[in-house]
């Protein structure tokens, strides 16, 4: 008698599609649940219930105070759309650019969002993890931020991809310090990129209190960039909305066909999964690592210089306000892939721009969209919380498992 074998599961990628998008949008209203606990027990009319001082409804009183903040975030995101009906049927484009502010200014948060997001990806994809992006976008916003006032005279055709192309090969440079460490001396990229960081910080506090400071100003300001540099804005003032973003969806669109399309890409993703197995076949190990951390270092560069060429118009200190450390996250919840950056990237533009309204009408701290990013990020990193919670099987050959190296995905 001889053993029949099990036949093996038929490969079910739908499957391994739906976990791809429902756990982070699973992930993601998780998060707003659990912060809609944080909104009831800091509301003072809510707490003054429970302690006795007020006989109001208690459930009307966590209703109205979760209502209030969540939905002056989304008004303060997205906009009113009463308001912005309004304002196309006037015909007025003072009145247009006013109603389309928040939605506009949650695209342009996007952009850099975007591009930091795919730096880290791309790092990711070769099996390391560049925790320097920081660093990189304050290189690229250096280096966009001097091009745009110091080159005079040139016709905007020429200045703004001259800008652009300088806040690229700012970061590409400053990537390239410890890629060619870690390729040449074995130096881990997380310390060295750490280290530079730093490095870049103080870079930049004597750039902009010496060589690079503002003509006449005591604070460490960089001259204000030639109007031939600026990034054009889009919609009427105040709108900021500019065509930065569009540039960014045109970058990550480059990105997906680089990693996914070409051998180069095909040569990271493998070097980051196994690098043993990519040099015994043929694949130039060193190469491959340089090449991926400085590319990563151009995104972040590029991230840098939109942030001077479209919104700011001059350099400071603040210029990046933790965006690199944000595209730790983006990268996380995106998966690694340039499609999910962007979905990522606009959660998170619409979370920080919609919390300044939720703090002025609902009195809600800023702080709130920091908690509700670290619980996505959370339930993203612990899927199996998710699935318990809303009873969703494994997709997939549950009995399969996959050991890979590199980060992020």
């Amino acid at each position: 008698m001889t053993a029949q074998s099990t036949p093996a599961k038929a490969p079910r990628p739908w499957l391994a599609l739906r976990d791809d998008l429902l756990i982070p949008l699973l992930a993601i209203v998780m998060a707003l649940i659990v912060g809609s606990f944080v909104i009831v027990f800091t509301n003072f009319g809510v707490l003054d219930i429970l302690s006795g001082a007020s006989s109001a409804n208690l459930a009307g009183a966590m209703w109205s105070a979760i209502a209030t903040a969540y939905g002056s975030m989304f008004e303060g995101a997205i906009g009113n759309f009463g308001a912005i009906a309004t304002a196309f049927a006037s015909g007025d484009s003072a009145a247009i650019g006013q109603a389309l502010y928040p939605i506009s200014e949650s695209l342009a948060t996007t952009a850099p969002y975007v591009l930091a997001g795919l730096a880290v990806a791309v790092s990711f994809r070769c099996g390391m993890f560049n925790i320097g992006v920081e660093g990189q976008i304050f290189l690229g916003a250096i280096f966009a931020t001097y091009v745009g006032y110091a080159f005079t005279g040139l016709p905007a055709i020429v200045h703004i991809p001259l800008a652009v192309l300088a806040g690229a090969l700012g970061g590409a440079l400053w990537a390239a310090i410890p890629a060619l460490l870690k390729a040449r001396a074995g130096a881990h990229e997380v310390i060295t990129t750490i280290m530079l960081n730093y490095v870049a910080y103080r870079l930049t506090d004597w750039l902009l209190s010496g060589p690079m400071q503002r003509p006449g100003s005591t604070n460490p300001i960089s001259p204000l960039i030639a109007q031939t540099a600026e990034l054009p804005r889009l919609l009427p003032e105040p709108a900021r909305f500019h065509i930065g973003f569009f540039i960014a969806l045109a970058v990550a669109f480059g990105v997906w066909w680089l990693l996914f399309r070409t051998t180069i890409g095909f040569e990271i993703r493998t070097v980051g999964a196994n690098p043993d197995a990519a040099q015994y076949s043929g694949m130039n190990v060193t190469r491959n690592l340089v090449l991926a951390m400085c590319l990563s270092g151009a995104l972040a560069g590029l991230a840098g210089a939109n942030q001077v060429l479209g919104m700011n118009r001059t350099m400071t200190g603040g210029i990046s306000g933790g965006l690199g450390f944000d595209a730790i996250a983006l990268a996380l919840l995106g998966k690694s892939h340039p499609a999910g950056v962007v979905a990522a990237s606009f959660l998170f533009g619409v979370l920080r721009s919609g919390a300044t309204k939720m703090q002025s009408v609902a009195e809600i701290p800023t702080d709130l969209i920091s908690i509700i990013q670290a619980l996505v990020i959370a339930f993203i990193a612990a899927p199996a919380i998710v699935r318990g919670l809303f009873r969703i099987r494994r997709g997939g050959d549950d009995a399969r498992t996959v050991f890979m190296r590199g980060w992020g995905r």
